[in-house]
């Protein structure tokens, strides 16, 4: 065998393992493209799903946002009923208090003319014992 020959061996060996190593990692990319698709088709099936559940319960999220709306339209009128009614029994309050503090004050001129009717009838009645004491003396 001359140099020539084994030079062209040694490269024909060397072209070889290229191709076989081209041809292994080809194989290994193939799987892993292969699998990538399973992946992929797999994930596009669970979304779907997931967007159909996820338009399931934006649609009974609405009802349910309808229906309390309704019934909050419905509730209010009694709100405002209690809040009006609050103030009513405020204004009541406040007339209650303003009609005792009258009394009381009517009370205590009462007790005052009372007072002074009392001391005035004293006095009279002294007025009058003495006028008498005197008128039967003479």
């Amino acid at each position: 065998m001359t140099a020539g020959q084994i030079a062209g061996l040694i490269a024909a060996i060397a072209f070889l393992l290229l191709v076989i190593f081209i041809g292994l990692f080809l194989m290994k990319v193939s799987r892993t493209i292969s699998e990538v698709n399973h992946t992929i088709k797999t994930m596009t099936s669970n979304v779907d799903v997931i967007a159909k559940q996820t338009d399931k319960i934006m649609s009974t999220s609405n009802d349910l946002v309808k229906d309390v709306d309704e019934k909050l339209n419905i509730v209010t009128p009694v709100f405002q009923a209690a809040a009006d009614l609050g103030e009513s029994v405020s204004s009541l309050n406040s007339a209650t208090q303003n009609l005792t503090k009258r009394v009381k004050d009517t009370g205590k001129k009462g007790v005052s003319a009372g007072l002074a009717g009392k001391f005035g009838k004293g006095a009279w009645n002294m007025y009058r014992n003495r006028h008498n004491s005197k008128n039967t003396t003479k």
